[in-house]
């Protein structure tokens, strides 16, 4: 199994920049695809990025996301970020990182959460 941490929340200003981290631990070596999600008040969990974590570095973007978001991650260090720019008070949410081991079920391993809070 797959522990994630996420770290890097916190309450911002609108326009401003903030970098989430996630740490993985244990079965890291089944991670296929890593990605962030959020869940903002009174509102479903939507899909915020992804990107391969073996075999290259492909990323995919939801449209709220692209061009204000990157993700990136560090296969030595077993972390995935997610650099978050210009954020707006709509990005306040919960963020949480998730890992696809490639077991057919999508998404299994999720973190605990990182609050997001953007004040205008």
């Amino acid at each position: 199994q797959v522990q994630l941490v996420e770290s890097g929340g916190g309450l911002v200003q609108a326009g401003a920049s903030l970098t989430l981290s996630c740490a993985a631990s244990g079965r890291t070596f089944d991670m296929h695809i890593m990605g962030w999600f959020r869940r903002a008040p009174g509102k479903e969990r939507e899909f915020v990025a992804q990107i391969l974590w073996n075999g290259g570095a492909s990323t995919y973007y939801a449209d709220s996301a692209k061009g204000r978001f990157t993700i990136s991650k560090d296969n030595a260090k077993d972390a995935v970020y997610l650099q978050m720019h210009r954020v707006e008070r709509e990005d306040t949410a919960v963020y949480y990182c998730a890992a696809d081991v490639a077991d057919g079920k999508g998404y299994t391993c999720w973190g605990q959460g990182t609050q997001v809070t953007v004040s205008s």
